[in-house]
């Protein structure tokens, strides 16, 4: 925790865990595929990461890019990485269930939230809330189903993250007492602060990464950018 912020740092592999221990953050959210926007995390990543911190590792459950509308068979095979997660040792799922006309799927939503919590652990919606057309219905909905935590930018602004100032704010301010908001998307070294200063938010997320290349492209954690994202909080 920074200045009373809880710091959140997104990574795409167990490998950048180790970069981290020794940096005043306080949760990972672990992903596979940053590069594509974050899809499901193995169980065997999971595993790897939980070896190398003590931090609480929250994992992304997301079968492919492209929208958050769901096939039955994408939906169950979500359900069932979500347990085997759960069973080994992570302390959160990061989900995000819409409607074809992007409101919030609270069927599943509220089954997967369910499933969460019955581990004891937390449900996190994540960014799929800025596709919403009416953020402040969706926030009470995600409210109804027990979300826990919704990661999102204040609408579909990445990466100007500036533009949502006035919605985040709005909403931390009525809603923060029943759910926490955690923003992120576009987190930068030159705007942490005005983000913090323009939405009073207790909590941040930054990804902070790079492009490496061997044999292919993918995405890193950049120690040195999140350093220096951290020095201006």
């Amino acid at each position: 925790m920074i200045n009373n912020r809880i710091i959140e740092v997104c990574i795409g592999n167990a490998e950048d865990v180790a970069e981290l221990n020794d940096i005043a953050i306080d949760r990972i959210e672990l992903n596979s595929a940053l590069e594509l926007g974050g899809l499901t995390v193995s169980v065997g990543e999971l595993i790897e990461a939980k070896k190398l911190t003590s931090k609480p590792i929250c994992c992304m459950v997301r079968p492919r890019g492209a929208g958050f509308c769901y096939s039955d068979t994408e939906y169950n095979t979500m359900i069932i990485d979500a347990k085997m997660l759960l069973e080994n040792g992570a302390d959160g799922i990061v989900f995000g269930f819409l409607n074809k006309d992007d409101t919030i799927d609270l069927i599943r939503t509220k089954a997967m939230a369910d499933l969460i919590h019955s581990y004891g652990k937390e449900a996190i919606f994540h960014k799929a809330f800025d596709e919403t057309h009416d953020m402040e219905k969706a926030t009470l909905e995600l409210i109804d189903c027990g979300i826990n935590r919704i990661l999102t930018s204040g609408g579909k602004n990445y990466p100007h993250i500036e533009n949502g100032f006035p919605i985040l704010k709005d909403l931390i301010s009525k809603y923060n007492d029943k759910i926490t908001f955690l923003v992120g998307g576009g987190v930068r070294d030159y705007n942490v602060a005005s983000i913090i200063e323009n939405t009073n938010c207790s909590q941040i997320h930054m990804s902070s990464r790079y492009q490496a290349i061997d044999n292919g492209e993918y995405d890193k954690l950049s120690k040195e950018k999140l350093i220096k994202i951290l020095e201006n909080i």
